[in-house]
């Protein structure tokens, strides 16, 4: 039987009430990495209480000894990064070098924000009376939820802990079900650090009770949640009733245009990793391909022999640039929209083949469709897998509508040699990240992250903008 992994509540290991679940390996369906508790509702509920008594420890705590915890965190997070790198990819299926960099980036975000520990320095304004001085605080909030998605085990998650401690909050954290294993791993890690006893609390549930428990709770005082569009609302809902403060990066239906002009060989490149890198399970993928007459037969064409050279394999081989879905029911919903797209009428330029591989796992060839249009649901609706759609237009204004012409707004990019048409582009893709001649998935940390329209909702997550949600401002008046 493999190692069973507890909650961690209160500063201690506890087993949780419900049995603990099987995490396998989508690349291996024969191997399970570990077995992981199911926190009861109470159990977050305690977790919650003892946050609250942690934090009132945590927010007093010396600016110095804060910045060692969160530099230790986030050194021993990169020089473990080939061994974490590799367990993230075990259960989460991205390739190996995809897993490590995810791990190194962490502990990047750990670093990044042990150092605004230090910044933190409050204003002074002038007041409009004599003999009154003013200064404006930062506090921190108090309890914060945090909910991750499966698709970063590891990264998504750190940006919301890392800022969440380096302004004085304590965290319950709740990792998606589906990949426990980088959570309990980064949580061992900080268990380690000298945070006062309930500081930091590792929940892993369920979504329908560990995690209604958490954004439902009166006590806590924000929720950062990272998933769906239908789940974001719910956490929207729920959280309002208490009037608990939330953030939310929810789904995308992002866009790469290609213009005439574009470096065809870099547009192809950045078509690929942006739409099929991490198996296309990636809130900033290009799903849609959006790309003008004159080049469009040519772009195809270049981007199936890229598709055809991708090796589609296990993600702990250090060959594979495209690995598993990251569960059975993922592989479903893509097939599903295969399906569907082929009865709206898009042709299948590429993939939909199953791969040969030696183990059972859930692998899927990368998918190219063509003659697709933007009413179509396939471009309409977040697909999460290997599936790209191709939109032929006749020119960048046709392009800029098309892209544009979504619910949602996370990340667009353009192709193009003309600069004119490139500073025209970032005033109007109406998204919270533009990229111009790189591909839509990469981001850098120090920068705030997030979108428009249904993609997210509340204050930037990431860099200096992170403190508008994980803390709050309190204005001081004294007579003098």
């Amino acid at each position: 039987m493999p190692q069973s992994h507890a909650l961690y509540i209160g500063g201690d290991w506890v087993a949780g009430d419900h049995p603990a679940l099987p995490n396998l390996n989508p690349s291996d369906l024969s191997d399970t990495i570990g077995h992981y508790d199911q926190a009861s509702a109470s159990q977050v509920h305690q977790a919650i209480q003892a946050a609250a008594e942690g934090q009132k420890a945590w927010a007093v705590t010396g600016l110095e000894a804060r910045y060692n915890a969160l530099m230790a965190i986030g050194n021993e997070l990169i020089a473990r990064k080939d061994e974490l790198g590799e367990l993230l990819s075990r259960e989460e299926g991205k390739p190996l070098a995809e897993g490590r960099g995810e791990v190194y980036r962490s502990g990047q975000f750990f670093h990044y924000y042990a150092a605004e520990v230090l910044r933190q320095i409050d204003e002074r304004a002038a007041s409009v009376r004599p003999g009154v001085e003013i200064e404006t605080r930062r506090e921190p909030l108090g309890v914060v939820g945090i909910i991750s998605p499966w698709n970063f085990p590891m990264a998504t998650a750190v940006w919301k802990i890392a800022p969440a401690l380096a302004f004085g909050n304590a965290v319950v954290f709740k990792p998606a079900n589906l990949v426990p294993a980088s959570a309990w791993a980064l949580t061992e890690i900080i268990s380690r650090q000298s945070l006062p006893a309930g500081t930091f609390n590792l929940v892993t549930g369920s979504g329908q009770e560990a995690g209604e428990a958490l954004i439902g709770s009166p006590d806590i005082h924000a929720v950062s949640f990272t998933g769906s569009l239908a789940v974001g609302r719910r956490v929207a809902s729920t959280t309002a009733a208490n009037l608990v403060k939330c953030q939310l990066e929810m789904g995308s239906k992002n866009a790469l245009i290609v213009l005439d002009d574009a470096d065809l060989d870099l547009a192809v490149e950045a078509a690929f990793a942006g739409a099929y890198s991490g198996t296309g399970q990636k809130c900033t993928a290009s799903s849609r391909l959006i790309v003008t007459d004159a080049i469009h037969d040519e772009f195809v064409s270049r981007l199936k022999v890229r598709l055809a050279d991708a090796k589609v394999g296990s993600a702990l081989d250090e060959q594979t640039q495209i690995g598993p879905v990251a569960s059975a029911s993922q592989l479903a919903s893509n097939q599903q929209w295969v399906e569907s797209a082929l009865a709206e009428g898009a042709t299948l330029a590429f993939g939909n083949q199953t791969p040969d591989q030696p183990t059972e796992g859930y692998y899927m060839q990368p998918v190219l469709f063509t003659d697709t249009h933007n009413a179509m649901a396939i471009n309409r609706e977040e697909v999460f897998g290997p599936i790209a759609c191709v939109i032929r237009v006749a020119d960048y204004e046709t392009a800029l509508e098309t892209l544009n012409d979504t619910q949602y707004g996370l990340t667009a990019g353009l192709f193009t040699q003309s600069l004119q048409k490139a500073s025209d582009f970032k005033a109007r893709a109406v998204t919270g990240c533009v990229m111009v001649n790189l591909a839509t998935a990469g981001t850098d940390y120090h920068v705030p992250f997030g979108g428009r329209k249904a993609s997210s909702f509340g204050p930037r997550e990431q860099g200096q903008y992170a403190r508008e949600f994980y803390t709050a401002v309190k204005t001081c008046y004294t007579r003098a």
